[in-house]
């Protein structure tokens, strides 16, 4: 430790720069093994996980930040708001339109993308901020300490070693919720082998409320905080590469990229507020995209267009199968000439659902 810090001021002094540096919550846990490691261990071995094979390759490591970062003893975990300035108001609020930077054609046509991603890349955004913060850790813990930090890129459990921090509970869709932001925020965290006092963790407050359960289009929350991402919209949409079942794609509706629907649903939104940090890195107001414009992208459209934003996870070929699916769901004639130029494409999965949405609408018609 530093000469002139105490452990009773060192987290006051973190939990200040975080501040000063964007973040909006700061808590600190222990780096022992996670209570939640049966949990996770049983969840894999159940498949829930789908084609997502890192989480198997790295899950010893995921429950014990130890073995991410010899000698740690504590994780510093950190929150970043997402919501909304202003939710909107479907009684007083005039309809949504697709966003101006991809209206080439002005279809009509648009599909939704989840709110996170209607910000730039936020792994860049925090990861800059993160390191200042590691920094300071380091300069507080005095010579030897070391410290290393992940934005939903390591292999660590975030959402879990959140929870132990007290910035939330974890809520029975399985993401993290907390009482003065909602759902509407990033995780971010730094595992240091310096000591700090732990704080309590959150205790569960979901009660009776299911609200999220009921809600999921496509019954991926297959018991209270358990969720199946082979069915999670999310994980198709974003993650899974191959074909989306059949039986899914209805459910799916105008959903391009991730899902909200469990998020929306939670009565703990009424506390999420906006944060200064991620609100001027917004490119989209309302996350609508104009589905025909997206069947219609190269690859140097897409990522002139959503290269430094999530969006560019699902990569090309990844969008436009969302689109199709998104058009067989809600498009109407005015989407064919597009879906049977893309019928044929080189991509298989892409033809595939090019055609099964050319059959639906008109099925339609």
């Amino acid at each position: 430790m530093a000469p002139g810090t105490t452990k009773s001021n060192i987290k006051a002094a973190i939990r200040r720069r975080a501040r000063d540096q964007g973040f909006d919550l700061c808590g600190f846990a222990t780096a022992d093994v996670l209570e939640s490691a049966p949990r996770f261990l049983g969840w894999l071995a159940e498949g829930y996980q789908g084609e997502m094979a890192y989480l198997a390759r790295t899950a010893q490591r995921r429950i014990d930040p130890r073995l991410v970062l010899p000698g740690a003893r504590t994780a510093i975990a950190l929150a970043v708001s997402y919501a909304d300035e202003k939710r909107p108001d479907p009684a007083v609020d005039a309809p949504v339109q697709s966003e101006p930077a991809l209206e080439f054609f002005d279809s009509g046509l648009t599909g939704l993308v989840a709110r996170y991603a209607r910000f730039e890349d936020y792994h860049a955004i925090i990861s800059k901020r993160l390191e200042v913060l590691i920094d300071f850790v380091n300069e507080l813990g005095g010579p030897g300490t070391e410290s290393i930090g992940y934005v939903d890129s390591g292999p660590v459990l975030e959402r879990d070693l959140a929870r132990r921090a007290g910035l939330g509970f974890v809520g029975k869709h399985t993401n993290l919720i907390s009482r003065m932001l909602g759902n509407w925020f990033f995780i971010a965290e730094i595992i240091t082998t310096m000591e700090v006092e732990p704080d309590q963790p959150e205790p569960n407050r979901c009660g009776c409320c299911r609200r999220c359960i009921d809600a999921c289009p496509t019954g991926a929350i297959v018991a209270p905080f358990k969720l199946d991402a082979r069915r999670c919209i999310s994980y198709l949409t974003i993650e899974f590469r191959g074909s989306i079942p059949a039986d899914l794609r209805p459910l799916i509706g105008d959903k391009v990229f991730g899902c909200d629907v469990c998020l929306e649903v939670c009565p703990w939104n009424r506390f999420a507020k906006c944060s200064g940090l991620m609100s001027p890195h917004r490119w989209s107001r309302n996350g609508r995209l104009d589905l025909i414009r997206v069947l219609c992208l190269d690859e140097d459209e897409f990522r002139a267009c959503f290269g430094n934003t999530p969006i560019a996870r699902a990569k090309l070929a990844g969008l436009k199968r969302n689109a199709c699916v998104a058009l067989g769901n809600t498009g109407d004639t005015r989407a064919l000439p597009a879906l049977e130029k893309l019928s044929t494409d080189s991509n298989a999965v892409v033809s595939e659902h090019a055609r099964w949405a050319v059959e639906q609408i008109r099925q339609r018609m």
